[in-house]
């Protein structure tokens, strides 16, 4: 079965100022899910879904109509606030959906039990991540194990040349699985280093070669299970009207029960992504640069 590409759209941009997820920033008239798209129709894949909130899917259905939709099957499905287990109830105040490890819930039912790829609608991942996670999926384990893939990002190159993001750092082992996901809400590059403080405001250091997680991903469908029996201990624990239920969480849930095993693929080239208005100035020149190159037509789906 041919792998099914996931692309998470329901956020909104709060940090952004509008939907970002459709901001025209590459030639076109080009969003950045639409390259992912591109990139995965030519890795193989064989249908999209596309997760959204129902006050932002008119807009992107639109968009996908008028591009990707005429070239492959785009399914749409809702992340849902009030889409919570049996037993559960929505915490009071709260407005927002409850992150990636819900939005991927969401996304299940059309899934038909085969392997998946995920990936933000707000990133730029490049072809050669996009097609490693696809020649990944079509070699499943022979062991029986659970064995996923993530695609890792030199951290270097995920950050801007000042301020703070927010990064995921890979933890593995002496083998290269990964282990865990140190999730740094506050990071920055200083000179050859990244460095950031902890909670008791203790500094750290890592160097740029470091691999981040940008939330691309290659599954198989026994991750449906775990992220259903992880999100019952996430709301179990009392989150606030602000916690989320994010995708890693998930996964290494699974990995510590020793139910799955990730492959850090370190295939991840050249990665950009719209966190902030700053951004789209360095995104746009980025995937001009590529068309120029002739990595892209000016026009994806001409």
């Amino acid at each position: 079965m041919k792998p099914t590409l996931v692309v998470l759209a329901a956020g909104i941009g709060s940090r952004y100022g509008g939907l970002k997820q459709l901001d025209t920033v590459g030639p076109g008239d080009a969003a950045l899910m639409d390259y992912t798209i591109y990139d995965a129709l030519k890795a193989g894949i064989g249908k999209v879904v596309i997760v959204v909130q129902r006050r932002t899917e008119e807009e992107i259905r639109e968009h996908i109509r008028a591009g990707a939709g005429r070239r492959v099957d785009v399914a749409f499905v809702h992340q849902d606030l009030h889409a919570v287990p049996m037993g559960f109830v929505v915490t009071p105040g709260r407005s927002k959906p409850w992150g990636t490890g819900q939005a991927l819930m969401a996304a299940a039912p059309k899934l038909e039990n085969g392997p998946f790829i995920v990936a933000n609608a707000d990133d730029f991942y490049g072809r050669e991540a996009i097609a490693s996670l696809d020649e990944f999926l079509e070699n499943p384990s022979p062991d029986g194990l659970a064995h996923w893939a993530m695609v890792g990002y030199r951290l270097g190159d995920t950050l801007p040349p000042a301020g703070l993001v927010s990064r995921a750092l890979c933890v593995q082992d002496v083998d290269g699985w990964l282990v865990d996901l140190e999730e740094i809400p506050a990071i920055r590059r200083d000179g050859q280093e990244a460095v950031w403080e902890d909670k008791f405001f203790k500094e750290h250091r890592r160097p740029l070669e470091s691999l981040v997680s940008m939330n691309l991903w290659g599954f198989t469908h026994e991750l449906v299970r775990h992220l259903e029996k992880g999100f019952v201990r996430f709301l179990d624990n009392n989150p606030s009207i602000d916690d989320e239920y994010y995708l890693p969480k998930a996964v290494g849930y699974a990995l510590s029960t020793g139910n799955a095993r990730v492959t850090v693929l370190p295939s991840g080239g050249r990665w950009c992504g719209m966190t902030s208005p700053e951004d789209r100035e360095v995104t746009v020149a980025v995937l001009r640069d590529l068309v120029e190159q002739g990595v892209y037509p000016e026009n994806l789906w001409d």
